[in-house]
């Protein structure tokens, strides 16, 4: 049996992010945003995708 794959909408992410959803929207045009994927027609992201991604701010921000 597979695990669940925990998944955010665009604002659940925003919030963890500490972002407004407007500012998400901009990080993924810019491309700067956590990985994203269009599923049943709504953006969703991984929790391990947008995990990854503030671990890696936090390493960058130490180098």
């Amino acid at each position: 049996m597979e695990s669940a794959i925990a998944l955010y909408t665009l604002s659940e992410t925003a919030k963890r992010l500490r972002k407004s959803d407007a500012q998400l929207r901009w990080m993924i045009h810019q491309g700067t945003a956590p990985k994203s994927a269009l599923i049943g027609g709504r953006r969703m992201f991984r929790e391990s995708d947008v995990v990854d991604f503030i671990n890696k701010a936090f390493a960058e921000d130490v180098a």
